[in-house]
């Protein structure tokens, strides 16, 4: 009888709703890889040196990250709709000045307002899908399907899709394909969206600007180490400032009456082990990704569009997976198995990859197989992360939870990789004379060994610490 209360009062818009929520997800994964292959045709036309060319990635992850949970915060106090348009509001106009910037500085400012849209955003589109769906969990579950699969692809298909618009238009499309994306989702939202809720509260301004300094330093000073030394007193400082105002944005929320994180919600049932284990997830999966396209473009020299199209079998497999398969398989096993085997996947899928990939290596068999693997163990890790990170929250606290879980998200891509980054670069120039490809090659090997590091200490930390749920008890906010 519950069952069919809830199917009644269901939103029929809900699976409408849900592509427009999945296109949102896309774009904003998308924004990170995107501009991937059109970084060298940015750096002829606007003058970046070698080393300031991270930052047109670096821009859009930290404030991505460092917002996300300011933005969940506001989609809690304003409504989930208001929120997502002004994302998108924000994203399109941010969009618009990165596709037509005349000099560095102006790109990165359009690249940092790029990630503000997407942390306003992520947190309101992934609470709207909870309570579209939370009161039946088959529907829930193939709706995080859905969710998990936009995410995956628009990391993949921002690779093969800026090869595409980079070699067939010009690089400031990749910027500006964004625009009449969000001018469509600014027209459907109104009548595809309920306003959602409006809670009472306060901003926390203090704790906002200390967690995104915090993330700005620590990425920073892990990105400059590769160039300045890891000894060196700009790097050590760095970190140490990073490090002290994360110290204080804890204790603001510890004192604070209304925080923007009250520090109370980490008791939520496996919420806490739940966001660790986004951060070990994205912290293997992410490095795949990355060093996976240069091996095959700076090594078996594929062109960009071809490095893109080798990535479509993992986006396939991945979306195949979180619609149809991953869903029933968390009915069957629950959310802790299907995590700890996704983990144990990826990781075994960064060991072959640094053992089986030669300077004279061929796609079939060096590059599908690996591939496929990582791809199935996010496929099976991704969407019971989400469902732990987001458990047992109070509906007011909704997007919070997704706000927090975005952000463990993007923190464990940002870090990992800047880390990554630097052991590959250090074992590359270890190699004195010799060929320089596979010098590169070696330090891509110990780039992928150490994030599958990462991927198993995530399933052992899973196995510890992420609850079964018993019979009954639900993995999902309350409906509003």
């Amino acid at each position: 009888m519950a069952t069919q209360a809830a199917l009644s009062q269901a939103d029929p818009r809900r699976w409408k709703a849900l592509a427009l929520l999945c296109l949102a997800n896309f774009m904003v994964i998308m924004d990170t890889s995107i501009i991937g292959v059109a970084l060298p045709a940015i750096k002829e036309a606007l003058g970046y040196t070698q080393e300031n060319l991270q930052w047109i990635f670096n821009a859009y992850v930290i404030f991505f990250g460092g917002l996300l949970l300011l933005g969940g915060r506001l989609s809690d106090l304003f409504g989930q709709r208001r929120m997502f348009m002004w994302g998108f509001s924000i994203l399109t106009l941010a969009s618009l000045l990165a596709g037509l910037a005349w000099n560095e500085e102006s790109l990165n400012v359009g690249r940092a307002l790029q990630g503000f849209g997407s942390a306003l955003i992520a947190p309101s589109a992934l609470t709207i899908v909870m309570m579209l769906f939370s009161g039946n969990p088959r529907e829930l579950g193939k709706a995080l399907g859905f969710w998990g699969a936009s995410a995956a692809a628009g990391g993949s298909a921002g690779v093969f899709l800026g090869g595409v618009i980079t070699e067939w238009l010009s690089w400031q499309w990749t910027f500006l394909i964004n625009v009449p994306v969000g001018i469509i989702a600014l027209i459907v939202s109104p009548g595809l969206l309920g306003k959602g809720t409006r809670r009472k509260g306060s901003i926390d301004v203090a704790g906002s600007i200390f967690v995104t300094a915090a993330l700005v330093l620590a990425v920073y000073g892990i990105v400059t180490a590769e160039h300045n030394g890891w000894g060196a007193p700009s790097t050590v400082w760095t970190l140490i400032m990073g490090a002290v105002l994360f110290i204080l944005f804890l204790i603001i929320q510890a004192v604070k009456k209304e925080p923007l994180v009250p520090l109370r919600i980490l008791k939520a049932p496996n919420l806490a082990a739940g966001n660790i284990a986004l951060i070990m997830l994205s912290g293997g999966w992410i490095p795949l990704w990355y060093f996976l396209n240069l091996y095959m473009q700076q090594v078996l020299k594929f062109s960009a569009f071809a490095g893109g199209v080798g990535l479509l079998p993992m986006t396939i497999l991945i979306a195949i997976f979180m619609i149809f398969i991953t869903g029933k398989l968390i009915g069957k096993l629950g959310i802790k198995a299907n995590l700890v085997i996704g983990l144990i996947a990826l990781g075994g899928s960064m060991l072959l990859f640094s053992g089986n990939t030669p300077a004279d290596g061929n796609f079939v068999m060096n590059v599908l197989p690996a591939s496929l693997l990582g791809a199935l163990g996010m496929s099976l890790a991704y969407i019971p992360a989400t469902m732990a990170a987001m458990s047992g929250v109070k509906p007011e606290e909704a997007g919070l939870a997704s706000g927090l879980a975005n952000t463990s998200y993007q923190i464990g891509s940002a870090i990992s990789l800047a880390i990554m980054v630097a052991i590959a670069a250090s074992s590359t120039a270890s190699h004195t004379g010799g060929d320089p490809v596979t010098a590169l090659n070696d330090g891509f090997h110990q780039a992928f060994f150490w994030s599958g590091i990462v991927a198993f200490a995530g399933a052992i930390l899973a196995l510890l610490f992420i609850h079964t749920p018993k019979q009954g008890e639900s993995s999902a906010p309350s409906a509003m």
